[in-house]
C-alpha cells in the first residue's frame, strides 16, 4: 500500500493529534500496516523515517535539478560562445574569441540559477502549493503537534478501528471532516 494524495471532492479524512514524533511515526507505520490510507502527515519540523514509515517512493528532485543545471550550463555556454564570437567579436589583447577560461564564471552561475529555480517550480507544480491556495491548516500543526490524516476511500471506513488504532498510540484527539484537502 503506498501513500496517495488523490483529491476528490467527496472524500472524508480522519485526522489524529499527536504530541510526540515517537507516536506518529509508530501510528504512521501501524496505520499503514493495517491497511489504512494514508493521505498526509502535518509536522512543524523533518521526521527521519517518516517517509519510510509512510511507504512513500524516492524522490526525483534530484534528476530534475541536475537536468535544469545541464540547461543552465548549456544556455550559458551557447549564449557565450556566440555573442563573443559570432555575434559581436571583439579582438581584446589578442585573446581569442571563444575563451572558455572566461565563460566559467558565468555559466556557473547560470547553471545554479536554472537548477535552483526550475527546482522549485517543480517542487511548487507537484505538491499544488498553488498562490491562493485554500488548504486546511491544522490548530498547533506547525508549533508543536503532528497531525497523521487518513483518507476514507468509501462507506467500509472502520472509524473505530482507526480510533483504537490512534488511541494505542497516545494521540491528543481524533476528528474527522471533509475539509482537509
Amino acid at each position: 500500500m503506498r501513500a496517495t494524495n488523490n483529491r476528490t471532492n467527496n472524500a472524508r479524512f480522519t485526522a489524529a493529534y499527536f504530541k510526540r514524533e515517537e507516536d506518529l511515526l509508530a501510528a504512521t507505520h501501524s496505520a499503514r500496516e493495517a491497511g489504512f490510507v494514508i493521505h498526509d502527515v502535518y509536522t512543524p519540523y523533518a521526521v527521519h523515517g517518516l517517509d519510510e514509515a509512510m511507504g512513500l517512493q524516492r524522490t526525483r528532485m534530484g534528476w530534475v535539478a541536475f537536468a535544469a543545471g545541464a540547461f543552465g550550463l548549456m544556455c550559458g555556454l551557447i549564449l557565450q560562445i556566440w555573442t563573443s564570437a559570432y555575434d559581436w567579436p571583439l579582438n581584446v589583447g589578442g585573446k581569442p574569441f571563444n575563451s572558455f577560461p572566461l565563460f566559467i564564471p558565468v555559466t556557473f552561475e547560470l547553471t545554479v540559477l536554472f537548477s535552483g529555480l526550475i527546482a522549485i517550480g517543480v517542487l511548487f507544480m507537484r505538491n499544488r502549493l498553488w498562490l491562493f491556495n485554500r488548504r486546511r491548516v491544522f490548530e498547533r500543526a506547525t508549533d508543536d503537534r503532528f497531525v497523521l490524516v487518513l483518507r476514507q476511500p468509501d462507506a467500509s471506513f472502520d472509524a473505530e478501528r482507526a480510533a483504537a488504532l490512534f488511541a494505542g498510540h497516545h494521540a491528543l484527539s481524533v476528528i474527522e471532516g471533509d475539509q482537509f484537502v
